[in-house]
C-alpha cells in the first residue's frame, strides 16, 4: 500500500507553525535567527510578526537550496557541497517575496487575539511610543506582550492548534 506524502490541497506545510514560533520567541529562544527578547518585558505584535515572516523566508530559502544543490550535484554525480548551499542561499532569499509567504499582518492579528482571549499572552507593563509620519498627531503607544503561566502550562499540542483548544 503506498501512502501519499503530498495533501490533496494546499501543498506541503510550513518549516514550523505559528503559534509555536510565537512562544519560543516571548520566551527569549530566538528561535531561527530571530532577535533575542526579554521573557519579562515581551515584544510587540508587529515585531513578533516581522520575526516570524523573516524566519519563514529563510527555512524556505534554506530549503529550496539544499535541494537545488542536492539535484545539481546528483546530475553531475558529485558529493554534496555545503559552499553551493551557501551561495544559492544568497541568490535565493533575496528572491522570495515578504507578502507570499506564510500569513498576512491581519491574520496574524486574529490568531494573536485568539491567544489572547485563551489567556495564553498579556500585555506587559512595558510600552513605547509609536512614531506617525511628521504632519500626524502622536499614535497610541506600543504594547508588548509576554507569556502568561496559562500559556507557559500549555502543552506543545496546544500551541500547535490553539483553535482545538479554543474550542475545547
Amino acid at each position: 500500500m503506498v501512502i501519499q506524502l503530498r495533501p490533496k490541497k494546499g501543498g506541503f506545510l510550513r518549516p514550523f507553525g505559528c503559534g509555536w514560533f510565537i512562544r519560543e520567541f516571548l520566551l527569549g529562544n530566538a528561535p531561527y535567527g530571530s532577535p533575542t527578547v526579554n521573557p519579562i518585558v515581551g515584544a510587540p505584535q508587529a515585531e513578533i510578526f516581522h520575526s516570524y515572516k523573516i524566519a519563514i523566508i529563510n527555512e524556505t530559502a534554506m530549503d529550496r537550496a539544499v535541494r537545488m544543490a542536492e539535484k545539481v550535484a546528483k546530475k553531475q554525480d558529485q558529493r554534496f557541497s555545503p559552499d553551493r548551499v551557501d551561495d544559492l542561499l544568497k541568490k535565493i532569499t533575496p528572491s522570495i517575496p515578504y507578502k507570499t509567504t506564510a500569513c498576512r499582518y491581519h491574520s496574524f492579528v486574529v490568531y494573536f487575539s485568539m491567544l489572547k482571549r485563551l489567556g495564553w499572552v498579556e500585555p506587559s507593563s512595558h510600552t513605547e511610543r509609536s512614531a506617525f509620519q511628521d504632519n500626524y498627531p502622536q499614535g497610541p503607544a506600543r504594547k508588548y506582550y509576554r507569556l502568561t503561566r496559562v500559556g507557559l502550562g500549555a502543552g506543545d499540542s496546544a500551541w500547535a492548534n490553539p483553535q482545538k483548544a479554543e474550542r475545547g
